[in-house]
Order: structure tokens, then sequence, then C-alpha cells
């Protein structure tokens, strides 16, 4: 199964490498990466495989939420049969 990440906030050093880390430690594996800095806006969606994940796909998203939060960032996770779903006409 894939997932789709999507970043928004203020551009700092290291958001790539943090959300990154969190989908390493926990057996995903990121497939793809999109990102724009705007001025000082950070925006990224990541795509990631978590067939052979370690934790189930709410903690994963819950690991992510709250690395937003810590980090004055939001992140949201959802699957990416949602997220074909909502952006088919």
């Amino acid at each position: 199964m894939k997932a789709i990440i999507t970043v928004l906030g203020k551009d700092a050093v290291g958001i790539l490498a943090k959300v990154s880390t969190i989908c390493a430690d926990n057996g995903a594996n990121v497939i793809e990466v999109t990102q724009s800095i705007m001025q000082e806006l950070f925006a990224m969606i990541m795509m990631i495989d978590t067939e052979k994940c370690t934790v189930s796909f709410t903690e994963l998203s819950d690991k992510l939420v709250a690395l937003g939060e810590k980090e004055g960032l939001k992140i949201h996770v959802m699957h990416e049969d949602i997220f074909n779903s909502m952006h088919r006409i």
C-alpha cells in the first residue's frame, strides 16, 4: 500500500530529513518527493510505500502529525486510494 504525506509550514532546515527519518525508522520507504519553497513557505508532497511498515498506518500518521505539531508544521497523511478518489472527476 502507498500513502501520501503533505507538509506545509514555515521553511526551516531539516524538515525533509525529519519526515524521512520517521518513515525510515518505521519501515516506510520513500518513493517520491516533491517540494517547493515560496518565499518562507515550505510545501512538500511525499509518496511512501507502507508494505513493510513496522507500525500501523494510524500510528505512523500520529507520529508524523506529532512531528508537525512540534515543528509548527501542518502534516497530513492519507492512503493513496483515498487521495486518488478525491482527485477523480
